[in-house]
C-alpha cells in the first residue's frame, strides 16, 4: 500500500469502518449458502445449535484478510502470517462443511504444519530474543531450535484451546476480543509495531461484527473456520509482542476452559488414567449443566474474569515502565 495512505489516519479509520460494514453485509447476503450445524450430541444444549448457519468464520476472516491487505502497510513477514490465518480458516471451513467431521489426528497434523510455518517465519524476521513477559522485562536469547519448538507448541495450543472454547453463544468471540485487545494495548509501547497493531484492530472489528449475529440467541456460528484462525491470530500477537509468555495471562480463561479438557483427553487416552472424573469439559458446560448458569451469565462472568486478569497485567507493565 502507498506509504502516504497508510500514514493517513482518515484512510486507516475508513478501513476499520469498512471491515465492520462488509462483515455485517456479507454475513446477511452469503450466510445462507454456508453449511448448517447438525447439533452436538454430547454438548450441553447442543441440539439448540441444529440448523444454525455454521462456518461464518469464512466470511469474517476473508473480510479481515481483504481489509488488512488493502489498507495496511506491506511487509513480507505480515503477508506470511496473513496467509497462515487464511489457510487455517480454509482447513476449518472444510471440516465445517464435511458431512463427516475430519479425523482429529488429521486436523492436528494440519495445525502442526501451520505452526511450523509461523515458527520459521517469525525466527527468520525477528531472531531468537524475547522478553520474559510477566516475569519482568528481562531480555533473553533462546537457541533457535528450542525457540522454534516453543513457537510450534504455542500456535498449536492456541488453535485448539480457542476451538474448544467455541461452544456458547458469544463466548469465544468475546474472549478473543479481550485477548487481542490486551495485546493491542501492549503494542502501543513498540514504535515499530504500527502495522501489526492495525491488523489486530481489524480482527477485533470483524469479531465485533460477528457478535451482531452470535449474541444469545445466536443465528450464526463461526465454526472451526473462525475459531482456528482466531487461535492463530492470538498466538502470532503473543509472538509479535516479543513476550510469548503473555499468552498465558491474556488467554487464561480460554486455557482453563478449553485447555484442561484437552489435557484430560490426552491423559485418559495415552496413559489410561482417569482424571477430573466429576468435571465436565469445556468448563463452560460444567458452569451451565452443574451450576445452572445461563449462556449470558457464562459469557459475562468468563469475560469479566479475563478482563480483570488482563487489566492487572497491563497495569503492572505500565507501573514497571
Amino acid at each position: 500500500m502507498i506509504p502516504f495512505l497508510t500514514s493517513n489516519k482518515i484512510f486507516l479509520a475508513l478501513g476499520i469502518l469498512l471491515a465492520f460494514v462488509l462483515t455485517i453485509v456479507f454475513m446477511q447476503v452469503f450466510a445462507k449458502k454456508l453449511p448448517h450445524d447438525q447439533g452436538r450430541e454430547y454438548a450441553v444444549d447442543g441440539a439448540l445449535s441444529k440448523g444454525k448457519v455454521r462456518g461464518v468464520g469464512l466470511i469474517f476472516i476473508l473480510v479481515f484478510a481483504l481489509i488488512d491487505f488493502l489498507f495496511n502497510e506491506y511487509t513480507n513477514e505480515r503477508m506470511v502470517y496473513l496467509a497462515v490465518i487464511v489457510l487455517s480458516m480454509i482447513t476449518g471451513f472444510l471440516d465445517d462443511a464435511a458431512k463427516k467431521p475430519w479425523n482429529e489426528y488429521l486436523k492436528g497434523a494440519l495445525d502442526l504444519g501451520l505452526a511450523i510455518i509461523v515458527a520459521v517465519n517469525y525466527l527468520y524476521f525477528n531472531g531468537n530474543e524475547i522478553y520474559l513477559g510477566f516475569l519482568g522485562q528481562t531480555k533473553i536469547t533462546i537457541p533457535y531450535v528450542l525457540f522454534g519448538f516453543i513457537i510450534v507448541v504455542l500456535v498449536w495450543t492456541a488453535i485448539n484451546v480457542t476451538n474448544c472454547t467455541d461452544g456458547v453463544d458469544g463466548l469465544s468471540a468475546t474472549l478473543g476480543i479481550i485477548t487481542l485487545g490486551s495485546f493491542y494495548l501492549m503494542f502501543q509501547s513498540y514504535a515499530n509495531m504500527r502495522g501489526f497493531c492495525y491488523s489486530v484492530s481489524i480482527f477485533i472489528v470483524v469479531l465485533v461484527a460477528y457478535l451482531w449475529f452470535n449474541a444469545t440467541p445466536s443465528s450464526m456460528l463461526m465454526g472451526d473456520a473462525g475459531s482456528r484462525a482466531m487461535g492463530v491470530m492470538i498466538a502470532i500477537s503473543a509472538l509479535m509482542c516479543k513476550a510469548p509468555l503473555l499468552y498465558i495471562p491474556f488467554s487464561l480463561v480460554m486455557i482453563i476452559d478449553g485447555g484442561l479438557g484437552l489435557i484430560k483427553v490426552f491423559i485418559i487416552r495415552f496413559f489410561k488414567i482417569q482424571v477430573f472424573k466429576n468435571t465436565r469439559f469445556p468448563l463452560h458446560d460444567q458452569a451451565r449443566k452443574v451450576h445452572g448458569w445461563s449462556n449470558t451469565q457464562v459469557v459475562f462472568r468468563f469475560a469479566i474474569i479475563q478482563a480483570m486478569i488482563s487489566a492487572a497485567f497491563i497495569m503492572s507493565f505500565a507501573f514497571m515502565g
